[in-house]
């Protein structure tokens, strides 16, 4: 009669069978592991990166927007009034009312409480004067008349006893302090704002931006 073998605990452990299996398996979650980290990664820079791209548009666009107001500014201050020439263009979208107060200085419209803020809550206004498309952004304006006083290096400064740079009877005029807020919009909670002090003179010669 033939005897079985006698296997020992000991041989057991020897034996190296299914050990190239395990080490595939540990191999393949080990490049599982470092795949998903990597797809995870990438798809956050990617994240990142497009609402730099989405932030920084919407800041340019918001910037634009300064420019159109100083023109509809100083071109308000020729003629005394809001011109017919830009109320009828369809970019940007002018409401002349209160927008031409504001800017002329009548009594009560200096320093409106009037805001073009997307998020603005009561008790303010949510009441652009103007509105400007630009590339996809929609980019509500507000401009508020803060004060008039004299220029810098005019007479009436040099009466007043204005020690500025450029102070002295030679220079003339009236400059007024006007804020430009612009806040543009582009969807998927992206949102951008700028706001600008400008001193233009009486005659909308000029705007200078002092902030």
């Amino acid at each position: 009669m033939r005897q079985r073998p006698i296997v020992t605990k000991q041989a057991i452990l020897r034996r190296e069978d299914g050990i190239a299996m395990l080490t595939m398996l540990m191999l393949t979650v080990i490049l599982t592991v470092i795949g998903i980290a990597a797809i995870t990664t990438t798809t956050m820079d990617l994240k990142l990166a497009g609402g730099e791209r989405l932030r920084e548009v919407s800041i340019n666009t918001a910037e634009a927007c300064l420019s159109t107001s100083v023109q509809i500014i100083q071109q308000t201050l020729a003629n005394s009034a809001v011109p017919a020439s830009i109320l009828g263009l369809p970019n940007p979208v002018i409401w002349p009312a209160p927008l031409q107060s504001e800017i002329m200085g009548v009594p009560g419209f200096e320093q409106n409480p009037d805001t073009a803020d997307w998020q603005a809550a009561a008790p303010l206004v949510v009441a652009p004067n103007a509105q400007l498309t630009i590339g996809g952004f929609t980019v509500n304006i507000d401009i508020d008349r803060l004060f008039a006083r004299p220029k810098p290096g005019s007479s009436l400064a040099f009466a007043a006893g204005y020690e500025g740079t450029g102070a002295g009877a030679a220079g003339g005029g009236v400059e007024v302090l006007y804020r430009i807020s612009c806040y543009s919009f582009g969807g998927l909670n992206t949102f951008g704002q700028v706001t600008g002090v400008y001193a233009c003179v009486a005659t909308g010669e000029s705007c200078q931006r002092k902030i």
